[in-house]
């Protein structure tokens, strides 16, 4: 089982790779059609579909789709084989984090190409979830017990599940945000409406709100438990508050304000900047939640 989750990731990172190129070639080749005109006698022909992800013209952008589903499927194979290897949930450090984050942005970009025909967010999300599997695929693999503070199965489930979804809708967050951004510096035609972008900004930080939410009470009890406190600043604990509270701001703002633009753009990339921090932060500050791996 450890060779076949080994296996999975590989094919994963290069089954995510390829998807990647195929969906810049769809970006860059895509062209709207053009207008039909009257008693030009028949359809207009349709584009690379990056724009909808509906139409049934099998482009380049459409082998992207099938290129991230079987990559998200092949870490969904990792995620089996691995738990199986290890007889816990595959959380418990560097490397199993990376894998799951990796899962996680796949996960959520699979969901919205399908839910709100956004095919073009993986223009911006595959280079960052390849940037994460090449980084898990640079860890040390090895199994090892787990460490006394992490002897909890079930506390080590939920926390971590809660926080790679998190983490995997901040990544399509962050996706609409940079291509908010760049809509009106780009003559892209595989782009929609900066108003669409927003909208699906919006929608992926209200999965990733309140996921972190219950992330952040649920590892609070679970600290009691471990350490006999509920808080104790300790370096990822800080970044994880900072980041519910960028993410929070952005809730408020836009609710109660109607914060849309480039401002609110920015906030959806500091998020995921900040989820970047939380997850790597360890590695150069310590503290309790440095696991190794």
């Amino acid at each position: 089982m450890l060779e076949i989750s080994k296996f999975a990731l590989s094919a994963a990172v290069i089954l995510v790779a390829l998807a990647a190129v195929a969906f810049v070639a769809g970006l860059t080749t895509s062209r709207r059609p053009a207008p039909v005109m009257a008693g030009a006698g028949g359809p207009s022909v349709p584009s690379t579909s990056l724009e909808t992800g509906t139409t049934a013209t099998r482009g380049v952008a459409w082998y992207g789709s099938q290129l991230t589903l079987a990559g998200f499927i092949a870490m969904s194979i990792w995620f089996i084989a691995r738990t199986i290897v290890v007889k816990h949930a595959p959380f418990a450090n560097q490397y199993e984090f990376a894998c799951a984050f990796g899962w996680g942005m796949l996960a959520f970009y699979v969901y919205f190409e399908r839910r709100h025909q956004a095919r073009f967010l993986g223009i911006a999300l595959l280079p960052m979830a390849l940037a994460v599997l090449i980084y898990a695929a640079t860890r040390d693999d090895i199994t090892k017990p787990l460490m006394p503070a992490l002897q909890s199965p079930f506390m080590l489930t939920v926390h971590v599940f809660l926080a790679v979804l998190g983490y995997g809708a901040g990544g399509v967050a962050s996706a609409a945000g940079i291509l908010y951004l760049l809509k009106p510096k780009v003559n892209w035609a595989a782009l929609p409406s900066r108003e669409r972008l927003d909208e699906l900004g919006y929608r992926a930080v209200v999965f990733s709100f309140p996921l972190l939410t219950m992330m952040n009470i649920q590892g609070a009890i679970w600290a009691n438990n471990a350490w006999g406190k509920y808080w104790s600043w300790d370096p990822k604990e800080t970044a994880a508050l900072v980041t519910w509270l960028i993410y929070g701001a952005y809730i408020h703002a836009r609710v109660t304000k109607g914060w849309q633009g480039n401002r609110s753009a920015w906030l959806l990339i500091l998020g995921f900047g900040a989820i970047i921090f939380t997850f790597l932060g360890n590695h150069f500050f310590g503290g309790m939640h440095s696991y190794g791996g």
